[in-house]
């Protein structure tokens, strides 16, 4: 576990008992653990801590999660874990539009919750195996430095938007299956409704210059998955 000692975590929960709970197992499993109550406090708490993770609850007095999420994503490149007890597939799909990274119903068994955090840090720190830039056209990707310029101006993204572009840039003009991207992004096993991988390529696209209602450059090919058009970055 030595990766992630002494890693950082912003946990956003107003319920006490709970919060205690998460922070003194976190804290049993190598984590500095920092608690806010209070939903008007969370985007501060995060400049200030610049924290590996932040664990976000949805309902917080004062700002809701959605509400934080949304302020804190221009600024903040770390995973975001929703923390809550809606499961309604609409709060989900809602959460991953405005850059939450992963999405946990209470009450989270905890070896679950540690098992979720691990994946979100595992990703949002990892070298790629391949190290090699990756230029397609006017699309750069910079793969120590994880950047991305289109056109010459920087792109910026998500840890998560990154290790997408990357994956389908590195096989471009090839499909790559929903399932495929999930479990390679995520690394867990997909569902099947899961639409966490329809939400980030929508984001792609919209950073990229992608047309959403005809893309041309990140393709949906129906039924079978995503596919990056090589000769579509000039």
């Amino acid at each position: 576990m030595e990766f992630f000692l002494m890693s950082v975590v912003l946990l956003a929960e107003d319920d006490e008992r709970l919060a205690g709970l998460v922070k003194d197992f976190l804290q049993a499993n190598d984590f500095t653990v920092v608690v806010e109550s209070h939903g008007l406090n969370v985007p501060r708490q995060v400049q200030n801590l610049q924290p590996d993770i932040v664990i976000l609850d949805l309902m917080l007095p004062g700002k809701d999660g959605i509400s934080i999420c949304k302020e804190i994503r221009p600024n903040y490149e770390g995973p975001v874990l929703m923390l809550t007890a809606r499961d309604a597939d609409a709060d989900q799909v809602l959460g991953f539009e405005v850059g939450a990274d992963d999405y946990v119903i209470k009450p989270a068994e905890p070896r679950v919750l540690l098992a979720r955090i691990h994946a979100l840090l595992r990703r949002s720190n990892r070298e790629p195996v391949d190290t090699g830039d990756v230029t397609i056209g006017q699309l750069k990707l910079r793969t120590h430095a994880r950047e991305v310029q289109f056109a010459g101006e920087p792109v910026p993204l998500s840890s998560h938007e990154y290790d997408l572009l990357l994956t389908l840039a590195r096989q471009a003009g090839k499909v790559l299956s929903r399932e495929y991207l999930f479990t390679t992004i995520c690394q867990r096993p997909y569902d099947g409704l899961d639409r966490t991988v329809d939400v980030r390529v929508s984001h792609l696209r919209k950073k990229l210059g992608d047309n959403s209602d005809n893309p041309t450059r990140i393709k949906t090919v129906w039924g079978r998955g995503y596919m990056l058009v090589a000769d579509a970055w000039e």
